[in-house]
């Protein structure tokens, strides 16, 4: 498989359960089990399609994957959408938690995460952690206040489209903390035209 289509794969890994989730609540006369199925199902393939391409879980993907599994699970047999609600606030306090944490015991999970695809030096990892801790921890507040808040169809959009949005927003603002710190033989090659 070639790394176009990998990259295909991984963003089916990301990105299929938020969508298939709004693609059934707006499709299917705004039905939020039949919606939760969804995610629950679409979690689950989107893990074993990544397995199976690349033949590992990437630590990230495999927890929000299972996450959403989980909290998807509890809201069908329990039927309370309010499960389903607090799951972004509960991994995204987690995260943000693991980042802080990590900071505070001088732990790098960030740098884990990447690998070698992303050489910096130790301050810029800190300042990394830091600022996508603090963002995580803003994103399961902001849910907790959409949810609380405003209609189920704004929820619904908000945990759909929003939250990822927000987050390639986020780390797209931290590109040039990134570039400041990276040398230039740690730049990946140009590709071969």
């Amino acid at each position: 498989m070639s790394e176009q289509q990998k990259k295909w794969v991984r963003w089916f890994v990301d990105y299929s359960a938020p969508i298939a989730f709004a693609v059934v609540y707006f499709g299917f006369g705004r039905d939020f089990m039949k919606a939760t199925a969804a995610i629950v199902i679409a979690s689950v393939v989107a893990l074993a399609v990544g397995l199976a391409v690349e033949r590992r879980l990437a630590p990230l993907p495999l927890f929000v994957g299972a996450m959403g599994a989980l909290f998807g699970g509890l809201t069908l047999i329990f039927d309370d959408p309010r499960i389903l609600k607090v799951k972004p606030t509960i991994l995204n306090g987690v995260l943000g938690t693991i980042l802080l944490g990590g900071l505070a015991l001088r732990k790098n999970p960030l740098r884990m995460l990447f690998g070698q695809a992303l050489v910096l030096p130790d301050e810029a990892w800190r300042k990394l952690m830091l600022r996508f801790g603090l963002f995580y921890l803003s994103l399961a507040v902001l849910n907790e206040f959409v949810w609380r808040t405003q209609s189920e169809e704004t929820w619904v959009l908000f945990r759909s489209f929003g939250l990822q949005g927000l987050t390639v927003a986020f780390a797209l603002l931290q590109v040039p903390l990134m570039m400041r710190y990276m040398r230039a033989e740690d730049l990946p090659p140009p590709p071969n035209e």
